[in-house]
């Protein structure tokens, strides 16, 4: 049996992952760690009014996925996660893998959302670290230690490209699943696609 407290940081791990069609324009100018304190300021506070909204968990999926397509760089998660496979993929192919791994993120954290319930994120930090800058927050669950998140926003893209609990990553844990996804598919990326819907 998996360990609730895993599976509550997995949750939260999705939430950067949390993936996915936000083809949306980026800008042309480098963000501050300003403009990046206040993007996650406005993720967190999105997530929190889904936690604690009473929707059932099927209704919370749509609107998790809402929060990723705004707020990450969806796009380029869903590269890094299908790994070296994604250079050989047409764009057909990986505009749909895309799209499926949006919605499989949304369904696979989302399910675990409603232990989350009566909980906060609060952001503390943020911190530039060459291109990207690591925005700190703590997790507050009840009848749970607080523990330390952190949304990784890019330079240039000015949206978050990674999510880390506790210093482990959500594109590391993605890319080794979605990779033995792939494996299993035969290494076909539209087999791994209808397998994420």
């Amino acid at each position: 049996m998996s360990n609730p407290m895993f599976q509550r940081r997995a949750v939260l791990t999705g939430l950067s992952a949390l993936a996915v069609t936000a083809f949306m324009p980026l800008p042309s100018f480098a963000f501050s760690a300003g403009q990046a304190d206040a993007l996650i300021q406005k993720t967190v506070a999105e997530i929190n009014t889904i936690i604690n909204s009473g929707k059932s968990e099927t209704a919370m999926y749509g609107d998790f996925e809402r929060v990723l397509v705004t707020y990450a760089d969806v796009p380029s998660i869903a590269r890094s996660a299908l790994g070296p496979a994604a250079r050989s993929a047409s764009s057909a192919e990986l505009g749909a893998f895309t799209k499926a791994f949006q919605g499989y993120l949304s369904r696979k954290y989302g399910s675990r959302f409603r232990e989350f319930i009566g909980g906060r994120i609060e952001v503390k930090s943020t911190q530039k670290v060459n291109s990207i800058y690591d925005v700190r927050c703590i997790s507050i669950l009840r009848g749970e230690p607080p523990f330390e998140i952190s949304f990784i926003v890019h330079d240039a893209s000015g949206r978050f490209i990674d999510l880390q609990i506790e210093g482990i990553s959500l594109l590391k844990s993605e890319r080794a699943e979605i990779g033995a996804m792939l494996d299993k598919s035969g290494g076909s990326i539209a087999k791994l696609t209808a397998a994420l819907k």
